[in-house]
């Protein structure tokens, strides 16, 4: 088991999207978050208290989570000295880059030396099958997105909490390095081998109470051209009886492609209805999620009028307004 609490390192992160793993577990697992370790040059700032490693070790962190997520998962050589040191001052390192922390020689002989522990969340613990489309009993939720990190995960996990609030039946299925830190459980679905992704979402929402949900975390975009594969395989895995629209409004382009524009909420609901109808003929789209971070309380208003209005679906930041009017849709839903 990972120990915490955790310092949570923000390296040198150039915008706030790039240290969603760590504004994650400071959201949903505060009690986790001592603090914050930034280098030179780092334009993200979660609102902790900026700890050397000293003062993180002296307030109990016991290990130091990466907490940036970079295209291609890698380990910058501009870290490598603080996570040297980290181990070298009695921290665990925790990371959930594609690149493991295992297999850099340098850091795996060093948390040799100190025995400290490496711990890469990015490695399916199970062998999975392949998916056979064979439906389950119980009911899933599955929340798309216009683009990456546009709140996918926030909107299962307030809708858990929510539910949870109402003595519903609810699991929040992580399936991202994110969610497993928060949740300590979950499969890491985009280090899973291709033809195996769609089972292991079987694997992880097996059947269960016909009035139990599956809250699945969603990854990526069905138009996101580096990551609609993750995205095809949580459908057709997840087979979800409910699906959630998820949408950032002030993106001028998909993330890490400037050179595509998001789709519209109608494109995303047609497509994703399309998918998740081949599996399961009776999937509705049932609510819209809005990130309304970068907007106004008056502007996050008037845009989310506009677009219930216009989509006809309940439609709310559910980490910012709460997430009863999605759960509403869910405990009506037939």
């Amino acid at each position: 088991m990972i120990k915490t609490p955790y310092l949570l390192f923000l390296g040198d992160a150039p915008d706030q999207l790039a240290v969603k793993v760590a504004k994650g577990i400071r959201d949903w697992r505060p009690e986790y978050s001592v603090g914050q370790l930034r280098l030179n040059g780092c334009n993200a700032d979660l609102g902790l208290p900026d700890m050397t490693l000293e003062e993180a070790r002296n307030a109990g962190a016991q290990t130091m989570v990466i907490g940036v997520a970079n295209r291609g998962g890698v380990i910058s050589e501009t870290w490598k000295e603080m996570m040297l040191q980290a181990l070298e001052q009695g921290f665990d390192l925790a990371s959930g880059l594609h690149k493991l922390l295992r297999n850099d020689h340098l850091l795996s002989a060093t948390a040799d030396k100190h025995s400290r522990e490496l711990f890469d969340v990015r490695v399916p613990q199970n062998e999975f099958p392949i998916a056979t489309g064979v439906r389950r009993s119980g009911k899933r939720c599955l929340a798309v997105g216009t683009d990456c990190s546009v709140g996918k995960m926030y909107t299962a996990l307030a809708m858990e909490k929510e539910m949870h609030a109402r003595k519903m039946k609810a699991t929040f299925r992580a399936t991202g390095q994110t969610g497993i830190l928060i949740t300590g459980g979950g499969i890491p679905l985009d280090a899973i081998p291709a033809d195996f992704m769609a089972g292991a979402v079987e694997w992880l929402t097996p059947d269960n109470d016909p009035d139990h949900w599956d809250l699945i975390e969603g990854q990526g975009s069905l138009f996101h051209i580096s990551f609609s594969g993750v995205t095809l395989a949580l459908i057709h895995g997840g087979q979800p009886d409910a699906l959630i629209l998820s949408h950032e409004p002030t993106r001028e382009h998909m993330r890490g492609l400037p050179g595509f524009k998001l789709p519209t909420l109608e494109a995303l609901r047609d497509l994703s209805l399309q998918t998740a109808q081949m599996v399961n003929p009776d999937c509705r789209v049932v609510g819209i999620s809005v990130n309304t971070a970068a907007l106004s309380d008056e502007e996050a208003e008037d845009y989310l009028n506009e677009v219930e209005s216009r989509m006809d679906l309940p439609t709310t930041d559910p980490y910012r307004h709460g997430a009863a009017r999605l759960v509403d849709a869910l405990e009506t839903f037939e």
